[in-house]
């Protein structure tokens, strides 16, 4: 019998959390209070890739702002359905298949927590896939695990690329310190990245909060 595959072994494991959060309390940090300017100014449905539990679309339905909740999760996706019923257009699909949104569909992506289980070469074609959808001069806005966040994995378990590692249950996880940052997101404009800490769960995160521009 094949054991079962790191992509399948994340989407069980997803979808055993989400199911766990049908009556969850939604607390967002304050993360995108640093892009309010770019928010503000957008007209076009902003992308929230990897929604989750909903912090981010919390936050941005708050602000008045036509969000589109997208995860890998199907129990995710049927929680934001039934916390958020004015969300029309929540998506559930593997983005290291692809994007299902035309070119220069939104000023905005926002991938939180989200762009850190994959491969080099996976994540570099997500990458170009939030930069097809993105209008010119768009946005990404992301976070990212650092290094240092050694509460939640960092430097533990088998490394199968630099700072990409397989975890025990099965699944990758990736770490990044500055010069991974740059070097994956060089054909973009990184406008602001700093390393902080997270205190939403229980233990503090150390993560990367990053602003991307879309260039040609």
């Amino acid at each position: 019998m094949l054991k079962p595959r790191p992509k399948e072994i994340a989407k069980e494991r997803w979808n055993s959390e989400f199911a766990k959060r049908v009556n969850y309390d939604i607390v967002y940090d304050d993360w995108l209070d640093s892009y309010e300017k770019e928010i503000k100014t957008c007209n076009s449905p902003i992308i929230d890739l990897g929604c989750g539990a909903g912090n981010n679309t919390k936050y941005l339905l708050e602000k008045g702002k036509n969000v589109i909740p997208c995860d890998f999760a199907e129990t995710a996706i049927e929680n934001i359905q039934n916390r958020f019923p004015q969300v029309k257009k929540a998506k559930c699909f593997d983005m290291t298949n692809g994007l299902p949104f035309a070119d220069n569909f939104t000023d905005i992506v926002i991938a939180d927590l989200s762009l850190h289980y994959f491969s080099e070469d996976t994540t570099y074609n997500i990458l170009t896939e939030i930069k097809r959808i993105l209008k010119p001069n768009g946005f990404l806005f992301f976070r990212v695990n650092s290094v240092l966040d050694k509460n939640h994995g960092a430097g533990q378990g088998t490394e199968i690329e630099k700072h990409l590692y397989a975890t025990e249950d099965g699944r990758q996880k990736r770490f990044f310190d500055k010069n991974d940052i740059e070097t994956f997101w060089q054909a973009w404009n990184l406008i602001d990245c700093k390393e902080e800490n997270m205190d939403r769960y229980e233990l503090t995160k150390v993560l990367w909060r990053c602003l991307a521009q879309k260039v040609s």
